[in-house]
């Protein structure tokens, strides 16, 4: 008798077991669903082949534009892979942002379409702020709808760096000003106006990191400017919550945009 209950215990743990594996996976589905379609594991699946890539992990953020996982690369360190979603994306607002940008010609309302170009246009504006000396992850490559770069963190363990939101940043005041300084670089040096900075979009690595940037715009689009005072505002109200005296964003963009200045 006692054997029979030592099996039967024995086969409710496996039972147990196996109802907690497909809960897992069902999760892990959830998870993953809208943005592992089967073109983007084709898509990872390319870079791979490659030896763009060695592995690819579990995800570091998420949003409802991409999500952002740890992968490897073939000296095993960590490397940033974002995933743009396409089955589940809402895709009217990028319009504003990559409509009437020379770089991109015969822009379609099909997400299907859209999605690749908007990763294309991250990708493009990296590489302006790297050229440009402006902080933010170097682009390693992209295909389709994922886009490889630099992973902003410590690469050895695979632990991202912190949002500002999220850090005690040692000298406010200077952080401040070199914030202002990147946005002045990027627009005078890159071209381009982050369009969506706040204390969400920037890592702090020894310092602040831009990310997020497939909603820049170059300087010469219609709403540059009112971009440009959206981000200023956005730093302004933040700073001033630690206590920092700022200038007004309405003197800091004159000062941005008005050629000459240094």
């Amino acid at each position: 008798m006692k054997r029979i209950d030592t099996k039967y215990r024995e086969i409710e743990s496996d039972l147990e077991r196996q109802r907690t594996k497909r809960r897992k996976d069902d999760d892990e589905l959830k998870v993953v669903e809208g943005v592992i379609d089967p073109p983007t594991l084709k898509a990872v699946y390319r870079l791979l082949s490659r030896g763009t890539l060695h592995a690819l992990y579990g995800a570091i953020s998420t949003g409802k534009e991409a999500n952002v996982y740890r992968g490897v690369d073939p000296d095993g360190k960590s490397v940033a892979v974002k995933i743009y979603r396409v089955t589940t994306a809402e895709s009217d607002f990028m319009l504003e942002y990559i409509v009437g940008d020379p770089r991109f010609k015969n822009v379609k309302r099909r997400h299907r379409s859209l999605i690749p170009m908007w990763a294309m246009k991250e990708y493009k504006n990296l590489q302006r702020f790297q050229e440009a000396g402006v902080r933010a992850p170097r682009p390693i490559a992209i295909q389709r709808n994922v886009l490889v770069m630099e992973f902003i963190g410590n690469v050895d363990e695979g632990v991202p760096a912190p949002l500002l939101k999220n850090v005690r940043i040692p000298s406010p005041a200077e952080t401040f000003d070199e914030i202002i300084g990147m946005i002045d670089l990027a627009y005078k040096k890159a071209g381009l106006v982050h369009a969506d900075l706040s204390e969400y979009n920037i890592l702090w690595q020894n310092g602040p990191v831009f990310i997020d940037v497939s909603q820049s715009v170059l300087v010469n689009h219609e709403n540059a400017e009112r971009y440009l005072y959206r981000d200023l505002e956005n730093i302004t109200a933040y700073f001033q919550k630690l206590g920092v005296e700022t200038e007004d964003p309405k003197v800091i963009m004159k000062y941005i945009v008005t050629p000459g200045e240094a």
